[in-house]
């Protein structure tokens, strides 16, 4: 039986994705967030909430996944690396979306030996020249936004199985609205920030609506609180949320 609480999330892990979604990649949400849900204390200026022990735990969910995403807001305020380095393990694709090829040259991403950055951006902007990065065309929503699904079903094109998203909110809560956050990793900071948070708005009418997470599963590792489970709809993607 699993042990620590990296054993449990990665055994967890395998036995829900056996039973995942067959025509895209599985989508982990995995973030940190204070005891009041917020990411930081205003959009654009990154916050540094969980412990070692949890960052530990992340870059091990890291090695587990294909592919890791972030939205280009992330890469704007923290321009992450997206790698495996406080664990053995392989370092998972890199993805950005990024409707609007805002992804700059100087950004660590585009700077990787292992894996070239895949950049996922509307049609416009996909025949663009660019040496340092991927370009995936994808298609877009009325509001410009990437579509999602399309997004996933690309990925899954080019072999990927299980996807990590790290954020920010704006991705995040896209995921979740439109119904394609198959499981969550949580880490809960002991504190009060007051500030971003993580989910602002599903656009629910009725509580009915709410996304579930069972069974859930919660450790404590150090002073931060690990929560994992399965997300569970009431609704599809097809009801609008995407």
């Amino acid at each position: 039986m699993p042990t620590t609480i990296s054993q449990q999330v990665a055994h967890w892990l395998q036995r829900e994705t056996a039973s995942g979604p067959t025509d895209r990649p599985w989508v982990t949400l995995c973030y940190a967030q204070s005891w009041d849900g917020s990411l930081a204390l205003r959009p654009g200026h990154p916050l540094v909430l969980s412990n070692r022990d949890s960052l530990q735990l992340t870059h091990r969910l890291r090695s587990l996944h294909d592919g890791i995403l972030v939205g280009i807001g992330t890469v704007l305020a923290d321009d992450p690396q997206l790698t495996v380095r406080e664990c053995s393990g392989p370092s998972p694709q890199p993805v950005v979306l990024d409707s609007q090829l805002r992804m700059p040259v100087s950004a660590r991403l585009c700077q990787g030996d292992s894996h070239r950055c895949w950049v996922l951006t509307s049609a416009a902007n996909a025949g663009q020249p660019r040496e340092d990065v991927e370009l995936i065309a994808v298609d877009t929503e009325e509001n410009g936004h990437l579509n999602l699904h399309d997004a996933l079903v690309r990925l899954a094109d080019r072999g990927i199985r299980h996807v990590m998203v790290e954020g920010g909110a704006q991705v995040i809560n896209g995921f979740l609205r439109a119904g394609l956050a198959d499981g969550i990793v949580l880490t809960v900071a002991p504190a009060l920030v007051g500030g971003y948070k993580a989910v602002p708005d599903l656009g629910l009418n009725a509580e009915q609506q709410i996304p579930r997470i069972s069974p859930i599963h919660t450790e404590r590792l150090g002073d931060d609180l690990i929560m994992w489970g399965r997300l569970r709809y009431a609704r599809s993607a097809e009801d609008g949320l995407s």
